[in-house]
């Protein structure tokens, strides 16, 4: 079978290992005589799934013990909301930089539970940059946290680190969570849908700070009502994830590309792997003036990669070529149009290869 490059934002590609993985587990799962969509959610076999995928993303982020991990559904948009309604009672303020569509999104979501205002934004600039590690932000007095998305998968930003400040960090690390290091004990909330980095959609990934499960609490004895049983954070740690039923294949399958990860090499090998081969896409983009990309340097993002072409008629030829040439899904956002290229950890480095090929031969055909 023959596979195409897949740059696709999300779903994206999956490591072929865990793919034949995944389809060897839907007749017959280990030894429980059924397919892996088959067994309940409460079997002792699936138990065994969701503790190794939890154990996992543990040793793989240095996640603090007394930090809780959930696998809930629902997509990092319900996260937007979610959070906001866990953290903040009515009355509390959370701080919000948007750098991007998706916390844009997540202040608008918030807005409804609580006092969320912006503090920072590169609206003005279509998005183009983020800020830099030691800028100066002036969040306000009274802010209880402050939200920050840390790559932006439509402009193709990311920030460097995350924002300097003392109050507790709400995250949305769906692009780029387990692509390099981040000091998770920093952090009241982080986030990430499993699409792009972490497996197929269907399953959030979810780490609480002991603070935010107590604020979880303290949420729900403010509101008039309490928070909406699959919308708290409290009751979903305390059910480890199974309120309700998950997703259990969803679950497999993110287990099993976490495994995938630790056997490349973990954080510290697909961080140095990302900063390469987006350098080598970013080098051929600067090259000449055909190519415009979106992000200013120093906001550039290892995992999206966003640009114009100077003639941007060529760009739906460039799309359709590529694809012709076994390059799928450069098409950039339906809000921004444009080429974009992701380079997430599945992605594989002769697909990058590939693409500064065509890129070459691309522009000297139409340039």
């Amino acid at each position: 079978m023959s596979r195409a490059h897949n740059f696709s934002a999300g779903p994206a590609v999956l490591p072929v290992p865990v793919i034949e993985a995944l389809r060897g587990s839907l007749l017959e799962f280990g030894g429980a005589q059924a397919g892996i969509m088959e067994i309940s959610h409460r079997s002792t076999d699936f138990g065994e799934v969701i503790d190794a995928a939890k154990t996992r993303l543990r040793r793989i982020m240095e996640i603090p013990d007394d930090h809780s991990v959930l696998f809930l559904q629902g997509g990092a948009s319900l996260q937007f909301y979610m959070s906001a309604l866990n953290i903040a009672r009515p009355t509390d303020a959370i701080d919000y930089i948007c750098t991007g569509n998706w916390s844009k999104k997540a202040v608008q979501e918030a807005g409804r539970v609580c006092d969320a205002a912006n503090v920072w934004s590169s609206a003005d600039t279509a998005f183009d940059h983020v800020p830099a590690p030691d800028e100066a932000i002036e969040y306000r007095p009274d802010s209880i946290a402050v939200h920050y998305t840390s790559n932006n998968t439509v402009a193709g930003t990311q920030l460097a680190a995350a924002p300097n400040t003392d109050r507790p960090l709400i995250a949305d690390l769906s692009s780029d969570i387990c692509s390099r290091r981040i000091d998770v004990a920093r952090h009241a909330v982080i986030y990430a849908g499993a699409q792009k980095n972490l497996g197929p959609s269907g399953v959030t990934a979810v780490i609480l700070s002991p603070w935010a499960v107590e604020r979880s609490r303290a949420s729900d004895a403010a509101r008039q009502g309490g928070i909406p049983s699959m919308l708290s954070y409290d009751l979903m740690v305390q059910k480890g994830s199974m309120f309700n039923t998950p997703n259990t294949f969803g679950i497999f399958a993110l287990e099993r590309v976490l495994a995938w990860v630790e056997e490349q090499g973990g954080l510290d090998y697909f961080a140095e792997r990302s900063r390469r081969r987006a350098a080598q896409v970013y080098a051929k983009l600067d090259a000449s003036d055909f190519w415009r990309p979106r992000a200013r340097p120093g906001s550039r993002s290892d995992m999206n990669i966003a640009w114009r072409i100077h003639d941007q008629s060529l760009e739906s030829t460039f799309v359709s070529e590529a694809r012709e040439a076994g390059l799928l899904a450069l098409k950039g956002h339906r809000s921004m149009g444009g080429i974009r290229a992701s380079l997430y950890n599945a992605l594989p480095d002769d697909a990058v290869a590939a693409l500064v090929e065509f890129l070459t031969d691309f522009e000297k055909r139409h340039g």
